[in-house]
């Protein structure tokens, strides 16, 4: 068992853990950390806690201290030379005709490296570019293409239903989406319905998906022949969530009645 805690680099970022040694860092605090790509500026979220080793995916590194306010100071003004940063690169972008879309520009802590990010349809050769920002800024530069997921990620925005996007609200990762959970929710198929803005099927179809799993394992498919307490029928139609469904029954009259039924007094005939 080894002692940890939860660091975040950016509002809904992946969490990662660092040991805190003797720095008492705690949930809230600001830290100054260890990372692969130099030093950093975070917050913890996950108090002091122990984990097993085996829950580590890479070496742990260290916490180096709790943040001081000259270190809040240094990262306030690390945000301020982001944005000037992002002028520069567009005006660059424009000169040297690439076709690629800049989205967001991030300055390590210690000011070692800066990283900007960026969409495009295929490959870009910016090599030109990078010798250009290389010179401006005199450090190191990375250019990082990425997805049309992590571009509304760090864009932030609204859903369709009036809320801000999950993913730069709260999810810190992105899992796998697929269309059967939209046919198994019953969902309308329309594309323009269930993707969201960055024009993948909706994060939010994976929520309910499990409780939805699970109780269609208990439904009868439409079509099935039931028995009930009011004689033989049809399925015709399930509502999993309610665990009910809508049978047409044979009365005794002869005549046929829609109802709808407790998926528990149901009996499947062979």
């Amino acid at each position: 068992m080894v002692n940890v805690v939860g660091v975040r680099f950016k509002k809904a970022g992946k969490i990662y853990y660092f040991d805190p040694v003797d720095t008492k860092a705690k949930k809230e605090d600001y830290v100054i950390v260890e990372t692969v790509r130099g030093i950093e500026f975070g917050q913890v979220v996950v108090g002091p806690k122990t984990i097993a080793k085996e829950e580590l995916v890479s070496p742990l590194k260290n916490v180096i201290r709790v943040a001081s306010d000259e270190d809040i100071q240094k990262h306030k003004e690390n945000k301020m030379k982001e944005a000037e940063a992002l002028e520069v690169c567009l005006k660059k972008i424009e000169e040297h005709g690439l076709n690629m879309k800049l989205i967001d520009v991030e300055y390590t802590f210690d000011n070692n490296k800066v990283i900007f990010y960026f969409t495009a349809d295929g490959r870009v050769d910016f090599r030109e570019l990078v010798k250009d920002l290389a010179a401006i800024f005199r450090t190191r530069i990375e250019l990082r293409q990425i997805g049309v997921r992590d571009e509304a990620k760090m864009i932030g925005g609204l859903g369709t239903c009036g809320r801000p996007l999950c993913c730069s609200l709260f999810l810190g990762d992105f899992e796998p989406v697929s269309i059967r959970m939209a046919k198994e929710q019953s969902l309308s198929l329309n594309p323009t319905k269930i993707s969201g803005i960055c024009g993948r099927l909706m994060c939010c179809l994976k929520y309910e998906h499990d409780t939805y799993e699970q109780s269609l394992k208990k439904m009868p498919c439409n079509g099935c022949k039931v028995k009930c307490c009011l004689g033989k029928g049809v399925v015709l139609d399930t509502n999993p969530l309610l665990e009910q469904a809508k049978v047409k029954v044979k009365m005794q009259d002869g005549s046929d009645e829609i109802h709808t039924i407790k998926v528990e007094d149901l009996e499947i005939e062979e």
